[in-house]
């Protein structure tokens, strides 16, 4: 398996950059609907019920998927031999804490569509600008410690 793993490296991370990609542009994406939804779509209206097709889907076709995909291929490079050494390569720690933190918005993020979905929101279109930044952070993080690996 481990030969297979390493002759398949240049594609699995192909193929998890691609997810990775993909998930990122959901997550900043769907924080932005919400701001809209918070702030211009009164439950029952035109607007919010339009925005409640375009956040399910979203999720359901976008974000959710690719999430599941990114992870995928992140554990099969993790598991591919030379990727990573886990006492040199600490740059790796930061990184997964980094995975962790955009994985927990992602819930977050589902446990929000789920209020507005049932018309319960109680969050306000700041809360959402605010927690738009996350993805940022998460993304820079990665970013810097897989290209630069200054630790």
């Amino acid at each position: 398996m481990f030969d297979l793993l390493s002759e398949m490296y240049l594609w699995t991370k192909a193929f998890h950059v691609m997810s990775m990609t993909a998930w990122m542009a959901g997550m900043f994406y769907l924080p932005r609907l919400f701001v809209y939804h918070a702030e211009r779509g009164a439950p029952g209206s035109e607007v919010s019920e339009t925005l409640k097709i375009m956040e399910r889907k979203l999720l359901r076709l976008i974000v959710n998927p690719a999430m599941v995909a990114t992870w995928l291929f992140g554990i099969l490079l993790l598991l591919t031999p030379g990727v990573v050494s886990w006492t040199q390569d600490l740059w790796i720690y930061p990184k997964l804490a980094a995975v962790l933190m955009l994985t927990w918005m992602h819930h977050w993020l589902v446990r929000r569509w789920k209020e507005f979905r049932d018309d319960k929101n109680t969050r306000t279109g700041r809360i959402y600008r605010l927690m738009n930044e996350v993805p940022t952070l998460a993304l820079v993080i990665i970013v810097i410690m897989v290209i630069v690996r200054p630790i």
